[in-house]
């Protein structure tokens, strides 16, 4: 008898195992990060947000999932990768972009979503206001548009020849693209240099925009700040070099692939931030009463090496001012 139970209990307990680590399974929240950029690239980024949930507590493959979804610069392809993240009853969307919170943000009223984004929220109808986002959605906004300007004025005090600088834009991305063009518009012609715009949204058009760069000779480059430029450093850094360019970049990544200078909100540290907040809302945060926060942190990045092989000179005041100098 005793054989008997002790088989009936084995058994028993047997047939419960694979139903517990279903159960454990389905427990494990799970957050979808939803990126116009490709895998490679965007490297950097997702670390960054895996730090940020580790801060809330989560660590991935441990008592967090996180599903991937990357456009690789294809914006057509969010609003079906959004859906799907949707169909994988994910606990929290993480965007990054503002085409990419858009687009989640209209495949969901119901599952909450942490974005970052360059420009107002608000204006983007993500979130009622900022203190009190009142929706499914909150997040980081990080100034990339806003600080065109300064970044403008940095780029003169390195290249102080540049009088006519080509601006390169993404029309895929239009919201982040007019305030660029605005911004620049306003600011160029207080630092006496005047700006022409190209526009580029996938690997072929920036090739075809370097060649109308080549036949107009520009004095210099400033290439907006955009996921998609950031995802192609390698090819727009070269082809700067190629042509014995100087350019201006929002992001350290690009200075680190060759780039001249970068100036802009690190998005590194924004992605954090993200990480941060996608953790509070797993404990139980609510998104529409989780004000949107503020990225503070700025870099100012310069290539040594990419400044004398185009002849230039950094000024004092700009080593001082610079947060990294690459050797």
């Amino acid at each position: 008898m005793r054989r008997r139970a002790f088989i009936a209990l084995l058994g028993g307990a047997a047939a419960a195992w694979p139903l517990a680590a279903r159960a454990q399974l389905t427990a494990t929240p799970v957050v979808g990060y939803l990126t116009a950029q490709s895998p490679g690239p965007a490297a950097h980024l997702v670390n960054a947000l895996r730090r940020g949930l580790a801060e809330s507590g989560y660590v991935e493959e441990q008592n967090v999932a996180i599903e991937y979804r990357f456009a690789e610069g294809r914006i057509d392809r969010l609003a079906g990768m959004a859906a799907d993240l949707i169909r994988r009853q994910v606990s929290v969307i993480v965007a990054s972009g503002s085409g990419v919170a858009r687009a989640a943000k209209a495949a969901t009223q119901t599952i909450p979503i942490v974005f970052g984004v360059a420009e107002d929220p608000v204006k983007l109808g993500l979130v009622t206001s900022l203190n009190r986002p009142g929706g499914n959605a909150t997040g980081i906004n990080f100034f990339l548009a806003e600080v065109n300007a300064k970044r403008l004025g940095f780029f003169r005090e390195l290249v102080p020849a540049a009088t006519r600088v080509a601006v390169l834009l993404n029309p895929a991305n239009p919201t982040n693209a007019a305030s660029t063009r605005t911004e620049l518009e306003t600011a160029a012609p207080t630092l006496g240099m005047k700006v022409q715009f190209y526009d580029a949204s996938n690997s072929h058009e920036i090739d075809t925009a370097f060649a109308a760069l080549v036949r107009e000779r520009p004095d210099a480059l400033f290439v907006a700040p955009d996921g998609f430029f950031d995802s192609r450093r390698v090819q727009l850094t070269a082809l700067a070099a190629r042509h014995a360019l100087p350019a201006s970049y929002a992001e350290r990544q690009m200075v680190e692939a060759g780039g001249l200078m970068s100036y802009g909100t690190s998005i590194t540290d924004m992605h954090r931030q993200l990480g941060v907040y996608a953790g509070r809302i797993l404990k139980g945060a609510k998104t529409a009463e989780l004000p949107v926060a503020q990225s503070t942190k700025f870099e100012l990045v310069i290539n040594v090496q990419t400044v004398k092989l185009l002849g230039l000179t950094v000024p004092d005041k700009l080593l001082v001012a610079a947060d990294e100098v690459i050797e």
